[in-house]
């Protein structure tokens, strides 16, 4: 579905996808942390979901955002992850639609916030290359 590229540079680290999209990351001023841009993630897949569901119904919403914050459960593990939304409505038959659509959107169709729900598998697979090595020949690991 989907693949990006980080690489470390000269003063931190730079995520890119095949479209062109780059992402500065680090610890610094200015950047995202690996951890922000999860969250940011789990928001962005939200409101770009919820945004054409209720504007196709004909209730475009005049303020749309979210926070997403999330408490460290140990020092390597997060803990919940809230998202709260941040909308004003066209009016208030809007309230009804708005509130139905945010919760199928989070219960069946944002990939990200149902993926972190379910506990999706990441693998990992090791590639070293340098002299004596080709990492063509490295391949993950079946089982």
């Amino acid at each position: 579905m989907g693949s990006v590229r980080v690489e470390r540079t000269g003063d931190g680290f730079v995520a890119r996808n095949d479209r062109g999209g780059e992402i500065v990351m680090g610890t610094g001023d200015g950047v995202f942390s690996p951890v922000e841009l999860l969250l940011a993630a789990v928001g962005g897949c939200n409101v770009m979901t919820v945004e054409p569901l209720t504007a196709k119904r004909g209730h475009r919403l005049v303020r749309l955002a979210v926070d997403v914050s999330a408490e460290k459960e140990t020092p390597t593990l997060l803990g919940s992850v809230t998202v709260t939304y941040d909308v004003e409505l066209p009016g208030e038959e809007s309230r009804e639609l708005f509130e139905t659509v945010a919760k199928r959107v989070h219960e069946r169709h944002c990939t990200v916030s149902r993926s972190l729900e379910r506990g999706t598998e990441v693998r990992l697979v090791l590639r070293a290359g340098g002299p004596g090595n080709d990492p063509a020949d490295d391949s993950p690991e079946d089982g």
